[in-house]
């Protein structure tokens, strides 16, 4: 069996409505380990960095800008098929449609802002997921 590694940001919506320990419990619940918390005010260039996949798209600005907004809590998760099993429990990103027992699905909804706050960030692959530590934990 082998252990994977993720990244979990707990966005700005999460820490502003004291979800923080919500969510770190059912990661634990779910038999995950957590190996490393950081509070932290997201800049631009670390948030450039983060989303440079979405350059240019049209939801990037008003996203850097809501992660900007507020302290963020990133979280290095461990276990056996973290990634994926994470993003199960997180639930689809759009809030309205996230499944009942989601993290989405019941402490997220649409705030009809122009990005949708959906309390969490998983990495979605391995290679993202070494990406995305890097940049939140360097070295």
């Amino acid at each position: 069996m082998s252990t994977e590694k993720t990244l979990i940001l707990v966005k700005p919506d999460g820490v502003a409505r004291g979800l923080v320990g919500d969510v770190i419990s059912r990661i634990e619940s779910k038999g995950y380990s957590i190996d490393a918390v950081r509070m932290l005010k997201a800049d631009r260039s670390l948030l450039e960095k983060h989303y440079a996949e979405h350059v240019g798209k049209a939801f990037y600005e008003p996203l850097v800008e809501f992660m900007m907004s507020g302290p963020i809590v990133a979280i290095v998760a461990s276990g056996n098929r973290v990634i994926e099993g994470f993003r199960s429990l997180a639930g689809v990103t759009d809030p309205t449609l996230a499944a009942p027992g989601t993290i989405r699905g019941d402490l997220a909804r649409d705030q009809g802002t122009k990005v949708v706050q959906n309390i969490v960030h998983g990495s979605d692959s391995p290679e993202s997921a070494v990406r995305e530590i890097e940049i939140f934990f360097p070295k």
